[in-house]
Parts: C-alpha cells; structure tokens; sequence
C-alpha cells in the first residue's frame, strides 16, 4: 500500500524534538492538509484522522467514512472533496479494489453543515490487473480547471483519470492513462509551467526498517511524459530525490502539498518510524524550496546561534550600541619580523556588556564582525504555541536573556528580559527561494500581519512582506 538552513554538523536531539509536530501526530498514509474554518485535517489509513488548532499541535478526531486506505483531500469551490481506497494493495491477499470519492461542506465533525454524501467508484482494478486501485492523488488545473487522479502501488502501474469537479464522478468515457511505474502514494502538482508527479519509492510498513522515500518527475502535459532531473522516464522507473529519513525519523511517504501565502510552501508527509515517539508513524510538516523548477526539502530550523544576515545588502542585525575595539593594531607589513604569531582572542560578551544599556536597546544592521551583539540564539519555545509545521522561537543575544521584540510603533527593540509576550515570539518560515520570513506573532495594538523588513542599509524595521523584494528577506548564518 501506498503509502524545507541545513547546518552542519551534529544536530541534538532537544532540537530535532522541538521542531517536530506535537500533541499526537499519529498516523499512517496522511491526505493533504486541509484548512477548514481555522483549523486543520488530514486523513489516513484505517478511517478518522487528526485535528489541529494552529498547525502545530495535533490529535485525533478528524471524521472520514468508508475506513480503507491512503485517502487525499481537495478544496474544490466551497466543498471538500475525499477520495480514499476500499480494497486493494495486496490487502488481504488481493489487488482486487476500487477508488471512491465524496463531498463535505466542511470537515468539522461540530459544524451543523457536516455529512458526507454517499461514495461514488471513481477506478477499480482487477486481481489479475497491473494496476492496484489504491493511494489516490487529486490535481485541480489551475490552467483550465479539470480534476485529475492519479492513483497505482508498487504491484503495477501509475494511472491517470479524470474526474468531473462538480460531481466527483469519473468523466463518462475516460480511459486510464500510465504515467509511471516502480512508485506509489503519488500526488500532482502543478506549478511555473510544470505539471509534477510526487510519488513514494521503496517499502513500507516496515517501522524502523521501512525505506520509504519521496521522489518527482516533471511534465509539461498533465498526462506526461515524466522525466526526472537526468531525462529518466517514471514509466521506466525514474525519479529525483526529494526526501527522505532524516533527524531521527524514517520511511518518508505520501507527499501532500501546501501554498500557505505567495512565497511560502509546505509539504505534509508521514514518517513511517519516528525514533524519538517509540517508532510510531507520524505526520511530519516540512519547508518546501524550488531550485531550477525541482521542489527541494531542506530540514527545519534547528536551535543554534546565528548571524541574522539580511538579503538586501548583506548586512548582519546587530544591537545599536556603540562599537567596543579589540586589542591590537595594524603590522607594518613591509617590515619583517621574528615574533612568534599570537592568535587573537576573539571578543567575549563579558568584554562589552558593561558597555551596553539596561534597558530597551533598538537593533540596526551593519557588517558582520563575529562580536557579540550581532550574534544570536534560536530557540524553541513549543510551550508558546505555533504555527503550521513549527513552533513559535525566541531570538536573543547569545549568552543573555536579552530578547527581540517588536514595539506598538511597529519597530524593533530588544528588551533586557524575555517574558513569552506575543511581540517577543517570532515566526520563521523558509520561503520557497531558501531564504526566510520572519514575523512577529503579533504587533502590540496592531492587527497587521507585519514582517522583519530593512528599508535601508543599516535600518530594520517592521513592515508588509514582500516576496518580490529583498528588504523582507533574511539568511541564518553559522560563522
């Protein structure tokens, strides 16, 4: 059955621990996430599925008909509709099965607009066909609007029908079409001319030992050919890496994709044995990044600490304080001599921090010189809450308390001690260039989705973000 800053170096388990979802992420063969009414769905194998409140924490509760298996989810006007999989896979024994599809104008077991219209068969395959009628995937067309499905398992081929979207019904006449092979759980996307097809490589339902891992091939023509990053054909088993295991969880399978705001996209996935929960299945959300047209995953924001370096010019955010010389001068280079060479200490906070104001400090940018007011510690704070995939940070001076924060003035500060105020919790989000967005989780007296801008040189502030623009985009650097 079916079913993104990379640092260096070793990576503690407290900050894998914080990046991942919390709450009970537990599940098997995740649909897409949907938003419905200010929260957050995704189904999975078995029926049910699970519930979040801000993205970040989750449990059980979502409601989906039919149990069976590997389901997917598509906002189509004001209606969801869910495919899932009766039967098939070498379930039982038997590739004999069939996808199904039905409606639902909203997803909140609560709301009194909840009910699920009847299944309708949208594929079937036979226990002797070299399809299995399982793991749907769901593409609307943004270019004109028609539904396609992709759907298939390792025993056989990767097909393609069409759906009509008004009704979920398979288009009178339709014909499967083979698109790929040697993948399953394959999802659609369409994004900058390309049509992509995500599906999942290697085995499943194996915990620890699973080697489940999601791979891509592109096509101008929703119905292929596609070709991964050499010209390999998925028909004749191609596919480039997208993601795999990684921080202490295997098995990556069942991409789901997310466009959260211009500039910024997510994909959704299970990892088939998370190290740290026991080994159980959970839904992992991840940055997703685009490199000459190919959708990339690096790894979440990690705790450390960091040079906040700003795209616009380079320079790094620093505390406005006055600049503290280190020891030593200028050698006369054309003269010689036999002194043995000395390393050079590098500054220390307790060589400057007498020198700095009790109180609010503001913050401006300027060269990078690997001194301590420009140097800053990441941290997570999932006591505070969070946001689709993460959770909210705090972002202070190395070795201190001292925490920035944003200002009823709507512009930066950094206060002496960190208190869990919503102007001192920071969103961090990985846009789709690799740099990032980073936004208070809210302005004082202002309703204003306001981000980190610099609008000169030397001067950040807090401002609308956007994409198109280098003053809304910031580099953490390890130096």
């Amino acid at each position: 059955m079916k079913k993104h800053i990379i640092i260096a170096g070793l990576i503690s388990c407290a900050a894998i621990c914080a990046t991942a979802q919390t709450g009970e992420p537990y599940i098997h063969d995740p649909s897409t996430i949907m938003e419905c009414d200010g929260k957050y769905y995704t189904f999975g194998t078995g029926g049910g599925g699970l519930i979040s409140t801000d993205g970040y924490e989750w449990h059980s509760g979502g409601v989906r008909p039919g149990r069976g298996a590997a389901p997917d989810a598509i906002k189509i006007g004001d209606r969801y509709l869910v495919a899932y999989s009766a039967t098939g896979g070498g379930l039982g024994g038997s590739h004999k099965g069939s996808v199904l599809t039905m409606w639902n104008r909203s997803l909140d077991p609560a709301s009194p607009i909840f009910g699920y219209t009847e299944p309708v068969v949208v594929a079937t395959s036979a226990d002797n066909e070299d399809c299995d009628a399982i793991d749907p995937g769901l593409l609307l067309d943004p270019n004109d609007g028609r539904l396609w499905m992709s759907y298939g398992t390792y025993f056989g081929f990767i097909r393609l029908v069409e759906l009509d979207p008004a009704t979920g019904h398979r288009m009178h006449g339709n014909e499967p079409i083979d698109i790929a092979i040697d993948c399953e759980a394959t999802d659609l996307i369409y994004r900058n001319g390309w049509y992509y097809l995500l599906g999942t490589h290697g085995t499943c339902c194996d915990g620890p030992n699973s080697t489940y891992n999601i791979v891509v091939g592109r096509s101008r023509s929703v119905t292929g050919p596609y070709l991964d990053n050499v010209g390999r054909d998925m028909l004749a088993g191609g596919g480039k890496m997208v993601v795999a295991a990684r921080n202490g969880r295997t098995g990556a399978g069942h991409f789901g994709h997310i466009v959260e705001a211009e500039g910024i996209e997510k994909m959704s996935c299970h990892f088939e044995a998370d190290f740290e929960r026991g080994g159980r299945s959970v839904l992992a959300i991840l940055p997703l990044v685009w490199r000459n047209d190919w959708p990339e995953v690096p790894d979440e924001l990690q705790e450390g600490t960091y040079e906040i370096e700003s795209e616009r010019r380079g320079y790094a955010l620093e505390l406005a304080v006055d600049f503290v010389r280190m020891e030593g001068g200028m050698h006369r280079f054309w003269e010689k001599s036999e002194e043995p060479l000395v390393p050079l200490k590098q500054q220390t906070l307790a060589d400057v921090a007498a020198t700095w104001p009790d109180g609010d400090i503001p913050v401006r940018t300027g060269d990078y010189m690997f001194r301590p007011h420009q140097k800053w510690t990441i941290t997570a704070v999932p006591e505070f809450g969070g946001y689709l995939g993460s959770p909210y940070y705090k972002i202070t001076i190395e070795g201190t308390d001292r925490a920035l924060a944003a200002t009823a003035a709507k512009e930066l500060t950094t206060v002496p001690h960190f208190t869990g105020a919503d102007e001192q919790l920071w969103r961090i989000d990985r846009l789709t260039d690799g740099t990032f967005r980073i936004m208070p989780r809210k302005v004082p007296g202002c309703d204003e989705a306001l981000a980190l801008i610099s609008i000169a040189d030397s001067t950040p502030t807090l401002g609308a973000f956007d994409m198109d623009s280098d003053n809304s985009k910031w580099n953490f650097r390890t130096r």
